[in-house]
């Protein structure tokens, strides 16, 4: 199920006086949640020989999120210079950071090894020349092509732009040997909101084969297969929802018998993000018009700059209005906000009870790819964030964009070149 009924029951009786003190729309995130979903991810692979969860940084880049995770232990997965500087605000250091990013220039590789370094982890062969100090640790994205499907999202592999080849991979591992090299992990990332569990076990079984692969071409030692994100929350009320502790059971037990029959036994890493936070947010927003003409239509105060998954994915994203949670859904409606674009619905002839002006929506499962796929277009501007914290207390922790942070890029020193 989408939004789950703790996290209702901890925010809607206060909803409205939470809009009332803070106003809409806001996008809040249920703290007690995604502690909750830190434990299950790690108790899913207690009996590995080691793991951890590097957060997707990208999915919910707010620094009192990361600092959430940091304090469960868990690392952080990046793959801008913004993403770096907010890891490491938090406390994140060297190991605690994994640096994925793709076409990278200079000054993002600069950025990667300072202050301490992280985890590099290279997208494409020809990078290895462009790193200025070759770290003694090393990891490769791998793209395995025609040998794996991707899903919907993530597009298929042949025809994604990410990650070194098959027939790449060899002589890739054996020039960072020859650029110093001496630790090594492997990384994949092959499908996105997969609630199929057995994909992601396949995962980790073409990882673990191509690790003995490279082992018995180079004598690597892998310290680490890092299987990506990818796990997939049910947005929809029918949706399965992922079976985590088979998965994790599953993976444990190829993980075993890898260690049985090689010399080493390497450390097991995801980096999930909508499966951390995803379903711990809700966008809050206010029915401001109500239109018919050939369709019934609800305005509300957010826009695709609040959340454009329903526009760019035809995602769908279950929603209640807040008090008639039981009452009969006996209306069909498009629920739009006020971008001048006809795709900004969040919602498409869905079923709900009447709505009136000044209702509060709750749209569900808005914790990760939310605010974070935020823009500007149209001049619309992103809203506030929240956090309901686990002793019941409401944090604002970032406030909605203004007027003048819209136009604050305009503010320059005067520049001109003559050819």
């Amino acid at each position: 199920m989408p939004m789950s009924q703790a996290f209702k029951d901890r925010l809607f009786p206060n909803v409205n006086e939470i809009a009332e003190h803070f106003g809409t729309p806001f996008h809040i995130y249920d703290e007690t949640g995604i502690r909750e979903t830190g434990e299950e991810l790690k108790q899913a692979f207690a009996d590995i020989n080691s793991f951890r969860e590097y957060f997707a940084v990208k999915a919910l880049p707010n620094p009192r999120i990361l600092e959430i995770m940091q304090e469960m232990g868990f690392g952080f997965d990046c793959s801008s210079i913004p993403e770096l500087i907010q890891s490491r605000q938090v406390g994140g250091r060297g190991e605690d950071i994994m640096f994925t990013s793709n076409n990278t220039d200079p000054e993002e590789f600069s950025a990667a090894a300072a202050n301490g370094g992280c985890i590099l982890n290279l997208d494409d062969i020809s990078l290895i020349r462009k790193v200025p100090d070759f770290p003694e640790l090393i990891c490769f994205r791998y793209n395995p092509g025609p040998r794996r499907t991707g899903n919907i999202i993530i597009g298929n592999p042949v025809e994604a732009k990410y990650g070194v080849s098959h027939d790449q991979l060899v002589s890739a591992y054996r020039m960072a040997l020859e650029c110093g090299a001496k630790r090594f992990g492997l990384h994949t990332m092959v499908a996105s909101n997969e609630r199929d569990y057995t994909y992601i076990v396949e995962t980790a079984r073409m990882l673990l084969e191509v690790a003995a692969m490279i082992e018995d071409k180079l004598g690597i030692c892998f310290e680490f297969l890092n299987l990506g994100g990818g796990l997939g929350i049910p947005y929809h009320p029918d949706d399965a929802p992922l079976d985590l502790i088979a998965m994790g059971r599953e993976i444990t037990e190829l993980c075993n018998i890898f260690k049985k029959e090689h010399n080493c036994s390497p450390r097991i890493y995801l980096e999930s993000g909508r499966w951390m936070t995803g379903p711990h947010g809700a966008l809050i927003t206010r029915a401001i018009n109500s239109k018919n003409i050939y369709r019934q239509y609800i305005g509300v105060d957010a826009c695709m700059s609040s959340l454009m998954r329903p526009a760019l994915y035809n995602a769908y994203h279950h929603i209640d209005v807040i008090g008639k949670e039981d009452e009969p859904k006996s209306e069909t409606y498009d629920v739009a906000g006020s971008l001048c674009e006809n795709n900004d619905k969040f919602a498409v002839q869905r079923e709900l009870p009447p709505i009136r002006e000044g209702d509060l929506l709750a749209i569900h499962d808005t914790g990760a790819h939310g605010i974070a796929m935020g823009f500007q277009y149209n001049g619309r501007l992103r809203p506030k964030e929240l956090l309901l914290r686990s002793d019941g207390t409401v944090e604002l922790i970032r406030r909605a964009e203004t007027v003048d942070d819209y136009f604050a890029t305009l503010d320059f020193e005067p520049d001109t070149f003559t050819c």
